[in-house]
């Protein structure tokens, strides 16, 4: 249907919706208005006081909501229009013809059985030379040819990883990649935009300390590069991640900063709101856009559906990944905007770059339940909508 709409150049489906419920952009006191004019002859300009009918309004954003709501549908999976022969792509996968069949049997051999090892050896190989590499320059003395060993040797092994996941990359506006002293910022997907990013920049990270492998690698890095990381009891404490932060973009002479401030993985349909922390440093921001095509295989991570180790192998069969990276004219906080002002003009940069719908909501309600505040602030709305109109008839 949607191919076939395309074709004749029909419209499909209203305007501001997604594909299942129609959303006109109105206003809360605008629909209510509208609810009244249906449901009896009394305005809403004329009877300020409560309506027995404007219940039917909320109870219609609730179904709304419960049916399709624009936040919780951004941690699932994009959906595909037509089917790439992988069966997680098509969860109702049935019988369709013996040639589908017979060609998506030859992608799982080619797949699992070819591509698989192929890239498992290529990862193996990228993340022993990484430790390997990364340790040796640590021992050398500062100075530039220790930068430049350390520069080289992150760019072979994150290029190295690249290639184990057959990642097909294209880079656009590279005279706006960034520079020492400031801080890399971009809508996050996957575990690998790190390495996306880091094979065509060299960069400073942000995170917590781990253990096991993640930590072997950790501690190796720290050696050849300034990389900033936390201990666990440390990530909470706010004042101290922006004075070491701050402590970072003010050396000029150390690497730009790689910062997600989404929190979370998003299903590259949207960006979410940007925690403000990175914004009230100071320093120059360089917004990147990253934009995956999920035809060939979707590089989401479903975080609480699927553990690191699974997600990488669900990549690495995937049959390759494919994806778009903008580099941004960096941007500096103006003199009248505070740092979630800033965040936001930043977000919406990144937004209309990639193609993606700027969401105002937190990537934490993935984990979380929505505030209080948010709730309290649409009764606020209606309240003030039926106290203001009282009090403005009072006064005339």
């Amino acid at each position: 249907m949607e191919r076939g709409a395309k074709e004749k150049n029909h419209q499909l489906y209203k305007p501001y919706t997604n594909g299942i419920i129609a959303k006109d952009p109105t206003s809360l006191e605008e629909e209510i208005k509208e609810v009244r004019r249906s449901g009896s002859s009394k305005a809403l300009d004329s009877t300020p006081e409560f309506e027995l009918s404007d219940i039917f309004y909320f109870c219609r954003k609730g179904m709304e909501t419960i049916m399709d709501d624009e936040v919780t549908k951004r941690f699932s999976a994009e959906e595909l229009e037509s089917w790439n022969l992988l069966s997680r792509t098509n969860y109702n996968f049935q019988y369709i013809s013996l040639r589908l069949t017979v060609l998506w049997g030859l992608g799982v051999l080619i797949r699992y059985c070819f591509l698989l090892p192929l890239r498992i050896a290529l990862a193996f190989t990228g993340i022993s030379l990484l430790v390997v590499g990364t340790t040796v320059v640590g021992y050398l003395p500062n100075g530039r040819f220790k930068e430049f060993l350390s520069k080289h040797v992150h760019l072979m092994c994150y290029r190295i990883c690249v290639r184990a996941l057959t990642a097909i990359i294209t880079y656009h506006d590279r005279k706006n990649r960034p520079r020492n002293g400031g801080i890399c910022v971009a809508n996050h997907t996957s575990p690998i935009d790190v390495i996306i990013l880091a094979s065509d920049g060299y960069y400073a990270m942000v995170g917590q300390v781990h253990g096991g492998l993640m930590g072997v690698i950790q501690r190796a890095m720290v050696k050849a590069c300034p990389h900033v990381w936390f201990e666990r009891s440390e990530v909470k404490d706010r004042h101290l991640v922006a004075k070491r932060l701050t402590e970072h973009v003010q050396d000029k002479s150390k690497l730009p900063i790689l910062i997600f401030p989404e929190g979370t993985c998003i299903n590259n349909t949207s960006v979410m709101m940007f925690k403000k922390g990175s914004f009230e440093i100071g320093a120059t921001v360089y917004p990147v856009a990253i934009k995956y095509d999920p035809q060939f295989g979707d590089a989401f991570w479903n975080s609480s559906k699927y553990g690191m180790v699974t997600y990488l192998l669900r990549m690495m069969t995937s049959w390759a990944i494919v994806c778009s990276v903008w580099y941004l004219p960096p941007m500096t906080r103006e003199a009248e905007e505070d740092a979630v002002q800033f965040a936001n003009r930043v977000k919406s940069a990144i937004a209309r770059q990639g193609g993606l719908v700027d969401l105002l909501w937190d990537g934490g309600l993935k984990r979380e339940k929505v505030k209080d505040t948010f709730k309290e602030e649409q009764q606020k709305l209606y309240s003030k909508m039926i106290v203001g109109n009282h009090e403005d008839r009072s006064r005339s």
